[in-house]
């Protein structure tokens, strides 16, 4: 018997484009460090970024790593600090890392919206079944934009990349929201856009599956297949009840 459904968040629910490539996107980090204290180029911002944060991946145990947006701007910040940085206000200085990550990712989002019918679709589906979110993504965007479009109170438990160290399809992620949902994987149903991370992963732990063909991830061939096919969010309580009726002879 399904008990949960379990939800990526962007590509699946969340509609949202990022470009972390455009320059302007570090002209504004560039002119946002010199406010404190840091005088950096774009160019530099960028090449900074970017090293670190394929440090952190190369250096990471994990064999599908993750990587930390606040601890890389904690970084720049360590490293290029002038006096007129270390004389900030300590409670400032504190939360300047957090602040520019946070700055990096609205720099850098163009678009965050949800997909037609999801709101409708989760609130007619949230009184049969729990609902939860694995995201590959940094908490401190993923938790704000997913309050910004009205679906963080929904999700429970809300498991992000991040907070472990690595992402799908590490079994491990999945089996941290089991663990908090105290379901079996045959009880949940994984909703995503990406046929290796959404779809293989749980797959490899005895999750079904649908696959939402959405404008977004991962749509090769990975040597599995969903369990349903959805074009439309409006179509999941389709694939739920097709699913249910197929597996557990539930009658719908």
């Amino acid at each position: 018997m399904i008990k949960a459904l379990l939800f990526d968040v962007n590509g699946t629910v969340s509609d949202i484009l990022t470009d972390e490539s455009a320059r302007e996107v570090y002209r504004v980090m560039s002119n946002l460090l010199s406010y404190q204290g840091i005088r950096l180029a774009p160019e530099t911002v960028r090449e900074l970024f970017w090293e670190i944060n394929k440090r952190q991946r190369r250096e990471s145990i994990e064999e599908h790593p993750e990587f930390d947006a606040v601890k890389i701007f904690a970084e720049i910040v360590d490293q290029y600090a002038s006096s007129y940085t270390l004389a900030l206000p300590e409670a400032k200085r504190g939360q300047l890392p957090l602040f520019l990550a946070e700055a990096f990712r609205a720099a850098s989002r163009f678009k965050l919206e949800l997909y037609p019918g999801v709101r409708a679709v989760l609130d007619a589906l949230a009184p049969s079944y729990r609902l939860a979110a694995v995201s590959d993504g940094q908490a401190v965007w993923a938790r704000p934009e997913l309050y910004f479009v009205g679906l963080l109170e929904l999700f429970d438990p809300f498991i992000i990349s991040s907070d472990l160290g690595f992402r799908k399809p590490d079994r491990r992620i999945y089996e941290t929201a089991l663990a908090r949902l105290d379901l079996w994987p045959e009880e949940v149903i994984f909703i995503g856009n990406d046929l290796y991370r959404d779809i293989w992963g749980p797959h490899q732990l005895g999750m079904k599956t649908v696959f939402f063909k959405s404008n977004q991830g991962d749509h090769s061939p990975q040597g599995v297949e969903a369990d349903y096919i959805i074009y439309r969010f409006e179509e999941l309580p389709e694939a739920i009840s097709f699913i249910e009726k197929k597996y557990f002879n539930k009658k719908i």
